[in-house]
């Protein structure tokens, strides 16, 4: 058996290249009358076989075990590999025409040869490979002469050791096997050729014309026309999308697939083939939301839970339980068994009993998934660590994956149509490994800044913050039922009505303590495991910035993380669907007298500007600093809109809305929204931008042909003095419109800039790691960085990206 110790990449020289070759390709046709490829022609035998019945000519197999040989073909004229192009030219730039040394390593070239002090004229390339000296065209021939020159210690210093420059001027093509480029027989009987095949084909016929040409001495311009053919067909074989060349195409129009075209790309042979993964053992579906499981768990469906199997080794402890299951002709039962000599058997209901019989110590049975065993679930594109994490499984009887809304951010998921792949893991210590390592609870806090990741969102939210706010009540009945529903053992106050604050103390530790602002500005205070005052909100339980759920993570660790998760999530839910939650139109009436409070705050934040617009006009305004007077204008009349709104806010908050108004309870809880939206729907839209300005742009001098040239006023650049709820006019709808394109347009622009750059810094960072000694470093060993993020602290065993060495160690004083 031989081991290969080393790869060299290099150029092959003539003789390398007909010494690999076994024939001699000269013949253009593939087939002879009766079908069978030609000798010496592009399918000749010995470079291997593609039909069953053949056998190979150089190695006597068969197409299953022949590797493949490759043949040659001897170029009656010198042609440049186009794939070395940029090589040839800084070569014929940096060696001298006459003596062939190096003249420079720089970017400066000498108008003369240190060497031989000869006079050297520009050398220009003309894409994709006519290579100019002044105005004179250089030939293949005249390239490799002059390379021919160079010596060996002058290309040492360049670096170049893969062979001599020359040999970038093929003489000798190659010709791939042909296991390489197989043909396919069509319904109709007939043979489709390779696209390879039909170039090297291309490249026979036209090299045997240039050798006729040649030996009978054809006039020169026809010679010339040959040779240059002759390129074109050996360049398009290397690379088919080359600039400044026709694409070499077949018949019907389609352009051919060459060599080059094979490897690049998202479908070539590196991303598509060797970076693209198919596995056994997954599934892949619609997600659908279930916020009645826990985080850690992933609903399958029965009939995908039936399909996947584990691997189970039949022991004497495990004999009775095995039996049990193959004898299931339903869920959960097994597939098939596998005997000690690795013989597989499937089960079916002809042989079941005889199989039970027949199972003891040392087989394996394949059996269906069940309740709480651990999957790998996966959301692409799978950006980050906790793009695939742990999961156990809850059979259901539907046809989707289903998933806790909580654990949505990590796979950046959402309910719209978005599919997931479930991997079933195949063996006992690759279970453990993801149990250890990849359980979801143990990535609640983000790899990227520390914060968790994992939280209460939407109607959690909602429903907790409107269980925790003043004045909230419920029956000791109700609240004993909530917390049976969510799986707490009640340990309320003996008393007939229960604050909704004392409920939701029954879900924290009782010796937690933490101050903190809420989303709506009130502070909470959490004593001794009671909350004591404010409310809870997106800021103490949401995703991202929940500070409780934090702390609480922090603490005392994940596993009290998850179920405290699990508990406020569900508890939420539960409350709405008691008090009865929804939102409708009338949720966003406002009454007459807030609607002319908001009229009178709009005509004077008008008057606000046309006094400022006034102003500019006479020369009144001060510049600010570090703007232009028209930037300065632009700044004063954004600052006056923008206290417009807040001035609308404050009076719908005041005057219209109910306590238990839903559009309300979630703005202000930070479930979904905020003040600003309802603004816009029940009050004014305000003034809507583009880059953080008004809108400038548009006809000349002016946004829209319904306003004067050079109108500096606010309804001429984006101002929506109407709501959503009362509809927009005609040039109100334009402006909407104009700033929504705007951010879908960078939406879109931004989310495929970002995937291209990250592929990018993946490819370049991929052989960096951390060693023992906190160092980063690259594959040569060489330090990267002294410490990790120069601060040494990974971000998800931290808080917000950093420590708090004091409140360490005083949990061990």
């Amino acid at each position: 058996m031989t081991i290969i110790k080393s790869i060299e990449f290099k150029l092959l020289s003539p003789r390398e290249a007909q010494k690999l070759g076994v024939v001699e390709i000269t013949n253009p046709d593939l087939y002879d009358a009766d079908g069978f490829p030609i000798e010496n022609g592009p399918m000749d035998t010995r470079m291997g076989v593609i039909d069953p019945g053949l056998k190979c000519r150089t190695c006597g197999q068969t197409m299953e075990n022949c590797p493949g040989h490759f043949g040659f073909i001897s170029l009656a004229k010198p042609v440049l590999h186009v794939l070395h192009i940029n090589l040839i030219y800084r070569l014929l730039k940096i060696t001298c025409q006459n003596c062939g040394r190096i003249m420079t390593t720089s970017t400066s070239i000498p108008k003369r040869c240190p060497h031989c002090k000869a006079e050297q004229k520009s050398i220009s390339l003309t894409k994709p490979y006519t290579f100019f000296e002044g105005d004179v065209q250089l030939t293949p021939v005249q390239i490799r002469e002059r390379f021919e020159k160079i010596p060996d210690e002058d290309l040492k210093e360049l670096e170049i050791l893969g062979g001599r420059p020359e040999w970038m001027v093929l003489t000798v093509f190659l010709v791939p096997p042909v296991l390489t480029r197989p043909s396919i027989t069509l319904e109709t009987g007939e043979r489709s050729e390779d696209d390879l095949t039909h170039k090297i084909v291309d490249i026979v016929r036209v090299n045997n014309r240039l050798k006729e040409s040649v030996d009978v001495g054809a006039p020169e311009f026809v010679i010339n026309d040959l040779w240059e053919l002759l390129q074109y067909h050996v360049a398009t074989f290397f690379d088919n999308s080359l600039v400044g060349i026709p694409t070499a195409r077949h018949r019907s129009g389609r352009a051919l697939k060459t060599l080059a075209d094979r490897l690049r790309t998202k479908e070539g042979r590196f991303r598509h083939n060797l970076s693209g993964k198919r596995v056994n053992f997954a599934a892949r579906t619609v997600i659908s939301p279930d916020p009645f499981i826990s985080i850690d768990e992933v609903g399958v469906p029965l009939v995908v839970a039936k399909e996947l199997t584990i691997p189970v080794y039949v022991t004497e402890r495990n004999l009775e339980f095995i039996k049990t299951l193959v004898a299931n002709p339903s869920w959960p039962g097994v597939n098939s068994v596998i005997r000690p000599d690795g013989r597989r058997k499937k089960v079916i209901d002809e042989n079941r009993d005889e199989v039970v019989k027949e199972i003891t110590p040392g087989y394996i049975v394949e059996r269906h998934l069940q309740n709480g065993d651990f999957v790998l679930f996966n959301r692409q594109p799978s950006l980050h660590r906790v793009s695939m994490m742990a999961h156990r499984v809850r059979i259901t009887p539907w046809r989707t994956f289903t998933l806790n809304p909580c654990v949505c951010a990590p796979y950046n998921a959402d309910f719209d149509g978005d599919e997931m792949n479930l991997h079933v893991i195949q063996n006992e210590e690759a279970r453990a490994e993801a149990a250890m390592l990849m359980h979801v609870p143990k990535h609640i806090r983000s790899p990227r800044y520390g914060g968790p990741i994992i939280g209460a969102e939407h109607d959690h939210v909602a429903g907790i913050y409107a269980l925790t706010r003043d004045g909230t009540e419920l029956d000791r009945e109700l609240a004993f039922q909530l917390l049976a529903e969510i799986g707490v053992e009640p340990d309320l106050p003996k008393k007939k009505k229960i604050t909704g604050k004392e409920l939701f103390s029954m879900l924290l530790p009782k010796d937690i303590n933490i101050e903190f602002t809420s989303k709506s500005g009130v502070k909470t205070v959490i004593k001794d495991g009671k909350l004591i005052e404010g409310v809870i909100d997106a800021n103490a339980i949401g995703r991202e910035k929940g500070k409780l759920t934090d702390l609480i993570e922090w603490e005392y660790g994940h596993e009290v993380a998850h179920k405290f998760i699990d508990r406020v999530s569900q508890l939420g839910i539960k409350y709405l669907e008691k008090i009865g939650f929804t939102i409708g139109l009338d949720d966003f009436d406002i009454d007459e007298e807030t609607s002319k409070a908001i009229k009178e705050a709009i005509k004077k934040v008008e008057q606000e500007t046309e006094k400022i617009i006034s102003d500019y006009r006479e020369g009144k305004i001060e510049r600010l600093p570090g703007r232009t007077l028209e930037e300065s204008l632009e700044v004063m009349i954004m600052r006056a809109l923008s206290g417009g709104i807040n001035e609308a806010r404050k009076i719908m908050e005041a005057h219209t809305f109910k306590r238990d108004n839903c559009a309300m309870i979630i703005a202000k809880s930070g479930a979904r929204g905020s003040l600003l939206h309802v603004v816009q729907i029940s009050g004014l839209v305000g003034q809507e931008q583009t880059l953080g300005e008004r809108i400038h742009r548009g006809f000349t001098d002016r946004t829209l042909s319904h306003f004067k040239w050079s109108d500096p006023g606010i309804y001429a650049h984006g101002f929506v003095s109407n709501s959503f709820k009362t509809g927009l006019n005609v040039f109100e709808f334009f402006f909407d419109a104009l700033s929504g394109r705007g951010s879908l347009m960078d939406k879109s622009l931004r989310t495929r800039h970002s995937g291209y750059l990250e592929r990018r810094l993946v490819g370049a960072l991929q052989d960096l790691k951390a060693e023992c000694d906190g160092t980063i470093r690259d594959n040569r060993g060489v330090i990267i960085q002294f410490k990790f993020g120069e601060d040494g602290i990974d971000p998800s065993k931290s808080r917000w990206g950093s420590l708090d060495i004091k409140s360490i160690i005083s949990k061990f004083k």
